[in-house]
């Protein structure tokens, strides 16, 4: 065993990199996609104003209570989504498409006294898929920096001493004791060492600086990633009329998330000096979490063509739970083939996330029973993302980056319908401000959508179409190689909605 001289002395270190959760972690949890009915999709969610469909409920509680009568409706979808992948002047592109069940939910309306002030009152459920991880990609090109910038920006600081295994003690056995006593910068550290991309600069077990085994010039390297999962929401609403203009409406959220990533690095080089020619690194990660938000909502008529809405959803707080698998192989001039896979499991402890709360205002124009125009502005401050509990050092770094990186940020919804007997046609636009100060790690983010729909009578049947397009340069690692690819990303959904009124 480490001596407890070592644990004292590297612990303030470790409690840096006690963790691998990151800035990223954060935004993918609060950001959300386009979903719901196909009606809701095919005006690009501006329903603020509105009501009357399942899926205004998850913009303005008080929608539900626009219903005249028991309402319900399932909706199915299919995802597709296209990158294309640039990296130092190398191109790649891909597709992936899935189909789910997107939207199921009803509200049950139960009508008052028509000479009371209170004309009726709603009782909903309504589960949404707010956001879909599936994605994959690929990133090749030759850089000028190699992936040793990882590993010796963990390594600095590490007594070589930690990084050395003991009579009758495995890698994998010292992989896992540093991750109970120490945290993932120093495993980090180890993979570099025993995977001869870092050297120490003397062997005194006292050691603390690391030189690089690869030699500089140029760097072919690939990068791929491959992600599952989805994020959603399943809303319990309370809704009520007040006379004949007003509309009132809350909803308790319950949340959950699972997302799965796993990703491949590789990097060869021939450069002159160089100890090491080739690295295959692989990193898995699974996230499971579950969370509570609250909303609440109004929605007033303002003479008979026009309706206006206001809106506020709380942040959401969420209990997460990571876990995490690496390996590493390497060829090595003098050493040969290195593989080292631990067989280790890291189980994180768990942790809060708070995401941003969101307010949104929202106008509408009626034209009788012929059509609509609506509009929705939306307001949501990324600054307020929060890891939890903050006294935790490597949290209070996160957060202050969270503050240094991201913005407020707005998004616009426009929507229309005309209405022709029984046949509505139905088209939309909406734009987001990107979350990020720097505009570039995601940027804005334009939608177009249309779709229609027809009245059988108790029976109702929507398609709608939805397009967006915005693009990421999200860097390969947090730490040293912190080259990003640029990827322009469109994603799309055919999106089919039954209804039945009661």
């Amino acid at each position: 065993m480490k001596k407890l001289l070592l644990i004292l002395t590297v612990g303030l270190y470790s409690a840096f990199t006690a963790t691998a959760q990151t800035t990223v972690d954060a935004y993918r949890y609060s950001s959300e996609e386009l979903s719901g009915t196909a009606r809701y999709q095919a005006m690009s969610g501006a329903f603020g104003a509105l009501g009357g469909d399942l899926s205004a409920l998850s913009v303005n509680p008080a929608g539900s209570a626009v219903f005249l009568n028991s309402f319900a409706s399932f909706t199915a979808s299919r995802r597709s989504s296209e990158n294309e992948v640039g990296y130092f002047n190398q191109y790649n592109s891909n597709e992936n498409s899935d189909y789910n069940f997107s939207q199921a939910g009803g509200v049950l309306v139960f009508n008052g006294n028509n000479d009371g002030n209170w004309r009726k009152f709603t009782l909903g459920v309504n589960y949404t898929e707010t956001n879909n991880f599936d994605d994959n990609f690929i990133a090749s090109g030759v850089n000028s920096r190699s992936i040793d910038n990882y590993f010796l920006g963990y390594a600095e600081g590490v007594p070589l001493d930690l990084l050395e295994t003991v009579e009758d003690e495995s890698v994998a056995d010292l992989y896992s004791y540093l991750g109970e006593n120490y945290g993932y910068g120093e495993q980090q550290a180890l993979l570099g060492y025993q995977g001869y991309i870092i050297n120490p600069v003397s062997n005194e077990l006292e050691n603390t600086s690391y030189t690089s085994a690869i030699a500089g010039n140029t760097f072919n390297q690939r990068y791929s990633f491959a992600s599952t999962g989805l994020n959603g929401k399943l809303s319990f609403n309370f809704a009520t009329q007040y006379q004949d203009f007003l509309y009132l409406g809350i909803n308790l959220n319950s949340h959950f998330l699972n997302y799965d990533s796993s990703s491949i690095f590789t990097e060869s080089n021939n450069n002159t000096g160089s100890e090491t020619n080739y690295v295959n690194f692989q990193n898995r990660l699974s996230t499971t979490g579950d969370g509570f938000s609250l909303q609440v909502g109004a929605i007033a008529k303002v003479g008979e063509m026009l309706r206006i809405g206001a809106a506020y959803e709380s942040p959401t707080w969420y209990n997460i739970r990571e876990e995490a698998a690496q390996s590493l192989e390497t060829d090595n001039a003098t050493e040969g083939t290195s593989i080292i896979n631990p067989g280790i499991v890291n189980v994180y402890p768990d942790y809060t996330l708070q995401t941003p709360g969101k307010l949104t205002g929202s106008a509408a124009v009626l034209f009788e029973t012929r059509g609509l125009v609506s509009f929705d502005y939306s307001y949501k401050d990324y600054t307020t993302m929060e890891f939890r509990p903050e006294n935790d050092i490597d949290f209070e770094i996160q957060n202050r980056n969270i503050e240094d990186n991201f913005r407020a940020a707005s998004s616009y919804r426009l929507g229309g319908e005309y209405r022709f007997n029984n046949l509505s046609l139905r088209a939309g636009y909406r734009f987001e401000e990107s979350p990020y100060a720097n505009e570039t790690t995601v940027g804005e983010l334009t939608g177009y959508s249309g779709g229609l729909g027809y009245n059988f009578g108790t029976v109702k049947l929507d398609l709608a179409y939805s397009r967006a397009e915005y693009s990421t340069a999200t860097p390969l690692f947090n730490v040293g190689l912190t080259d990003a690819p640029e990827i322009d990303r469109n994603l799309s959904n055919f999106v089919l909605s039954l209804s039945f009124g009661l």
